[in-house]
């Protein structure tokens, strides 16, 4: 049975792994959005903002195509570091699971998220064991950070986010062609104390979550960027008086969507192909945090 909603957090922390095993990149920024003049769309009436409530409803709206071809665009910047990873594919929008081909720094590597596990195979590489294909499991790396997978890559996804919408956290931008797709695009403050977690979020993400949605004219997501610096759990939880500077990852995507109700061929690789790569993983995160 498919859950109501559009499931896409997976795909970002995918995409964040993917970038780290592809290697680092330039300091080129992701495809810009052409900007217009902001305003506050009005109902007219005293009711409900149009925008507000088009954007509550857009991610249920996308959900209805099922499927979609997506491509994704990921920048992070840590330390002095910079990753730089570009994805396209496809994209099961309910569950969340994918096919990518995923490259960063001129190097390319076939990825699939099932069920919220990450696998990746690059071309001439062999996985310990001599195995093509590595694994991660998404859920335990997001639980070690503190986050809940999907409210890190994609917390409008919940219905809890699309409730705590109101007039004053969007704004109409104007309209834009994408793909010679006629969008209009809105500016959205989201305030992570209304979301799962919340408190937790804040103390990472700081009070608002910025991002920006183009939507179609059936109301369907074709366009969404986030922006945020996202602070490690041990800073976020280290006492003021240490003199510790925050350890702050700076991330940001754009994620577009084309080709609803494509195709989405997503299985796992065999079990005897895949190493598990998630203790890894997690013992490079708590070094990191």
């Amino acid at each position: 049975m498919r859950r109501k909603g559009m499931k896409v957090g997976a795909i970002t922390i995918a995409a964040v792994m993917g970038s780290v095993l592809a290697g680092c990149g330039d300091d080129s920024e992701p495809t810009d959005a052409k900007d217009g003049s902001s305003s506050r769309a009005s109902s007219g009436d005293g009711g409900q903002d149009e925008g507000t409530t088009a954007v509550r409803a857009a991610y249920d709206k996308t959900a209805e195509a099922e499927s979609a071809r997506m491509t994704v665009k990921m920048k992070l910047a840590a330390e002095g570091t910079t990753v730089t990873s570009d994805g396209q594919g496809v994209l099961d929008l309910a569950e969340g699971d994918s096919v990518m081909t995923v490259t960063a720094e001129g190097k390319s590597l076939e990825q699939r998220v099932i069920d919220e596990v990450l696998y990746q195979k690059a071309p001439g590489q062999k996985a310990p064991g001599g195995k093509p294909w590595v694994k991660i499991d998404l859920k335990k790396v997001a639980a070690q950070q503190g986050m809940n997978n999907q409210q890190i890559g994609d917390p409008a996804q919940t219905a809890s986010y699309a409730k705590a919408i109101t007039d004053e956290d969007v704004t109409k931008v104007g309209t834009e062609k994408i793909d010679g797709v006629n969008t209009t695009r809105y500016r959205v403050s989201v305030d992570v104390n209304k979301l799962p977690g919340g408190d937790q979020m804040r103390k990472q993400l700081g009070p608002t979550l910025p991002m920006e949605v183009w939507l179609d004219d059936e109301g369907r997501l074709r366009r969404q960027q986030v922006d945020m610096t996202v602070e490690s759990a041990a800073s976020a939880t280290a006492k003021p008086d240490t003199g510790a500077a925050p350890q702050q990852l700076r991330m940001s995507s754009v994620m577009e969507f084309s080709d609803f109700g494509t195709e989405v061929d997503a299985e796992a690789p065999p079990a005897e192909q895949v190493a598990d790569m998630t203790d890894k993983a997690l013992q490079q995160s708590r070094q990191q945090g």
